[in-house]
This record gives C-alpha cells, sequence and structure tokens, in this order.
C-alpha cells in the first residue's frame, strides 16, 4: 500500500537490511518491473516511485554475510550518501539541540529558549551510540523534566550526566 500511496513520488524505506529475503524478492521485483498486485487483489497497479533507502549496516558486509540480496543493492545503490555517525558530527549536535527545542515547543506548546552552556557541553562530548533519535529521546527527556525556560544540565539523563562528569564519552565503540 505504501507503493500505492508514494505513487509519482518518493519512498523513505528505513532500515531495509533488516528485511526478511522472501520481502527482498519482493521489492525487488516492483523496483525492477514497476508493478506490484496488493494483497487480495488480482489486478497488477503501476507505479513511479523514487525510492530513498536507509541502513545502519553496511550493505557490502551484508551482501557478504548472505542477508541482503546483492541485485537489489545494485538497484537502490543510484547515489549513495554515507552519513557519518553523530558522535563523528560534534558541530551539528547544537544545530540538532535547537532544532529539536523548536519542534518539541511546537508539540509541547512550550517556550524553552535554549540549552544553557553546561548542558550543550555535555550533549556535545556525549558519544551518541544512538545517533540522532536518541538526541531527538534526550531532548524530549528534557521537555518532560525541566520546568525552566532553558535546557539545564539537571534535566539531562543520567547517563549524559555521568559521562560528561567523567569525563568519559559513552559506551566504547
Amino acid at each position: 500500500g505504501r507503493f500505492q500511496y508514494a505513487d509519482s513520488g518518493t519512498l523513505f524505506l528505513d532500515e531495509i537490511g533488516d528485511l526478511s529475503p522472501a520481502t527482498q524478492v519482493k521489492l525487488l521485483r516492483v523496483l525492477q518491473e514497476k508493478t506490484f498486485t496488493p494483497v487480495g487483489s488480482n489486478r497488477e497497479i503501476k507505479v513511479d516511485v523514487r525510492i530513498i533507502a536507509a541502513s545502519h549496516r553496511p550493505f557490502e558486509d551484508m551482501i557478504k554475510e548472505g542477508s541482503f540480496r546483492e541485485d537489489l543493492f545494485y538497484r537502490l545503490n543510484v547515489l549513495p550518501v554515507y552519513l557519518p555517525p553523530l558522535r563523528e558530527r560534534k558541530s551539528d549536535i547544537p544545530l540538532l539541540v535547537n532544532y529539536y527545542i523548536n519542534y518539541f515547543n511546537k508539540i509541547h506548546q512550550l517556550q524553552v529558549r535554549e540549552a544553557m552552556p553546561d548542558a550543550m557541553t555535555a550533549l556535545t562530548n556525549y558519544r551518541w551510540p544512538g545517533n540522532i533519535r536518541e538526541l531527538r529521546n534526550v531532548i524530549e527527556h528534557c521537555f518532560i523534566m525541566e520546568s525552566e525556560d532553558l535546557i539545564s544540565l539537571r534535566s539531562l539523563p543520567d547517563n549524559i550526566k555521568n559521562a560528561s562528569a567523567s569525563g568519559s564519552s559513552s559506551i566504547p565503540e
């Protein structure tokens, strides 16, 4: 159904490396033939969909271990974009923190202005094993914990405060 809704547009497939072999075959067929038959139907539907696919694991490794089809990889690998983990993009953290502050201000109807310098330092120094998803959750955590209009060090989760206090940067690679 997602292909039908995305017709003439773009479909984002997150964690595509986790697809079962049977689903990989079905996806490959849709990409090659640009048609699919919905469950319970006896007619094919033609679609024109651009695919953006993401995986946290390298496709080459998955192909070698036999968990990802090589032909599907080459069908998808038109314009690869490598996005390093957040811990390798420390300069992005303040921008992302501010983005999520604005985002959660709208959702929670609050007026949090910014992260205080010590909180921003702790956020920047943390290793972010969960990448941007973890950062998003941490900022939402702060919105729940904070009673002021600034995100302070005290509103950060203990693992981030502890990593900052100990001078370590969280979970080792």
